[in-house]
């Protein structure tokens, strides 16, 4: 009889500071025994060469990966995992975000690491269609009043003939751009290499940046943290945006420099922004 492949499935509980960083996260991200056969069931030419374990947090981690040939999670001990794994060849993230495990100096050269990129567009596009909307109907500055007990009217237009600079096109911003652009919006992209997007007007490269930024009626960053745009949205660059621009932020913290948003929001250089993102 062939040997099995043996997988390691690990679920990590909730804690704050973490992810999944309250019950409801951890209720969302956890791999069952159900889940895991439901999907199973559909490949019935490998079901039976399979042999996993389900884990919580470090329970059984040092014993079941001694054997182990596929590491399935998002957040595990890195330290000695060589050593520890010796027969560990694949390593599959359940999220889209890999960065919370580098520096990958541990990793094997024959390790392969995968993630799941693109499992958020949807929920994301349909995000980012929201934040946007709430930016131009302002319900940001509806609510701070609110909190300041300001009943004041606020009246605003149709989205039509806006302009949104989307910064980073992925699967993330990328799906946000076909549902904003079904509204009559105009949607400049920025990403790497200048390639074509769905919803998008014309794309540009990061180099190009600063031409289209005093035209945006909305910055929309959807980056990960890179060397490249680390720093991206510097204060330079936040001051060449009209003080009626409204600002989305669901890539990383990195990419602006908040204190200087802090500064502008303060004082009404800014519209508005929703920051889904912190340091």
């Amino acid at each position: 009889m062939d040997q099995k492949i043996k997988i390691h499935i690990r679920n990590n509980h909730w804690k704050v500071g973490s992810l999944p960083c309250d019950l409801e996260g951890e209720i969302n991200s956890t791999i069952t025994k159900k889940t895991f056969e439901l999907v199973l069931n559909k490949y019935s030419k490998i079901k039976n060469k399979i042999e996993y374990l389900i884990d919580w947090d470090d329970n059984n981690f040092t014993s079941s990966m001694k054997d182990a040939d596929i590491l399935l999670g998002w957040n595990f001990p890195t330290k000695q995992l060589s050593k520890i794994a010796p027969n560990l060849k694949w390593i599959h993230i359940i999220s889209a975000g890999v960065n919370h495990l580098s520096p990958f100096d541990w990793m094997k050269d024959d390790l392969v690491l995968t993630n799941s990129s693109g499992v958020h567009a949807k929920k994301a596009g349909e995000f980012g269609l929201m934040s946007i909307l709430m930016l131009q109907n302002h319900m940001t500055r509806i609510i701070t009043n609110q909190k300041n007990k300001k009943f004041v009217s606020l009246l605003g237009r149709p989205i039509e003939g806006k302009k949104i600079v989307v910064v980073g096109t992925g699967s993330l911003g990328g799906s946000m751009a076909k549902h904003i652009s079904l509204l009559g919006v105009d949607v400049i992209g920025v990403n790497r290499r200048g390639r074509n997007v769905e919803g998008c007007s014309k794309v540009i490269t990061f180099d190009k940046i600063d031409e289209v930024l005093p035209d945006a009626d909305f910055l929309y960053l959807a980056v990960p943290e890179t060397s490249e745009t680390k720093g991206l949205i510097n204060k330079k660059r936040l001051d060449k945006l009209k003080s009626s621009c409204g600002i989305i932020n669901i890539g990383r913290q990195s990419v602006m420099d908040y204190e200087a948003l802090r500064i502008k929001l303060e004082n009404n250089k800014i519209a508005g922004a929703i920051l889904d993102v912190f340091s």
